[in-house]
């Protein structure tokens, strides 16, 4: 479990992304999070392949209805230049899609074994109605979370219209948008079991946005790292829940509003 310093300082984000590597080790040393990991892998690595084959064969239509494509050779390589860049964000904001919904029965179960490692209480014996109720819940929040990200990518999506820079704008901002959103969405999902309100996690972040945004920074990096990066949804998960032990630890956050099967 991390440390955090009381009070947030400029290096907290290098401790953020630090949380990445902390989250592989206790994946790899845990047989029952290793387990859980490579079914996710498994998952992400087929959606990654499928996204990246899909982008790059339909993003030229999706540009086409804007802008022409050029006959020029300079004309043509900053077109192609757009394609790339359209692509790689819109690669980001898939693979922090579908992955997240299909696996979200899995992500409590990664959460509650990584706060066990830490010292929590066992979580609940399973039964299917807790289950039910935990999944059904899980993706309506990863769905509510899901649209504030493309909210902000479409307030975003008119940068591309300026002429030159447009499409680097877009892809630099879009790109500091989808790292924020990792960070909420990953501290948001731990919390959310112990039934905090969402504004508690947005206090979280702008309270500790060095060390929120190092989390979000990690996992936007990861997402490019081949093999790795099959691997980014089981690591965020159980980085976002050391992050959520860290601040309990520290006094940043009070106890939950109500006593939670994992309660520190």
């Amino acid at each position: 479990m991390p440390t955090l310093a009381p009070k947030a300082r400029f290096s907290d984000f290098f401790q953020g992304l630090g949380l990445l590597p902390r989250a592989f080790g206790l994946i790899f040393r845990s047989p029952k999070l290793f387990l859980l990991s490579a079914l996710c892998a498994a998952v992400t690595l087929a959606v990654l392949v499928v996204l990246a084959i899909f982008l790059w064969r339909y993003t030229p239509g999706l540009i086409n209805r804007f802008f022409a494509r050029p006959e020029s050779w300079y004309g043509e390589a900053l077109w192609q230049l757009v394609r790339l860049l359209i692509s790689l964000v819109l690669w980001v904001v898939g693979a922090n899609t579908v992955p997240p919904l299909l696996l979200a029965p899995l992500q409590d179960p990664l959460s509650e074994a990584t706060e066990e490692l830490c010292g929590a209480p066992p979580s609940s014996p399973f039964s299917v109605g807790a289950f039910l109720k935990g999944l059904m819940t899980g993706i309506a929040h990863t769905l509510a979370r899901l649209v504030t990200l493309l909210l902000g990518l479409a307030v975003l999506f008119p940068l591309n219209f300026i002429p030159g820079v447009g499409s680097i704008l877009w892809t630099v901002l879009g790109s500091l948008w989808s790292m924020i959103w990792m960070a909420g969405e990953h501290l948001a999902a731990p919390m959310t079991r112990h039934l905090y309100p969402f504004s508690e996690v947005r206090r979280m972040l702008r309270e500790r946005r060095a060390l929120t945004l190092g989390l979000g920074a990690g996992v936007y990096l990861l997402l490019w790292i081949p093999i790795l990066n099959t691997f980014f949804l089981p690591v965020a998960v159980v980085a976002g829940t050391l992050l959520y032990r860290g601040l309990r630890a520290s006094g940043q956050l009070p106890p939950p509003p109500a006593a939670p099967r994992t309660a520190p």
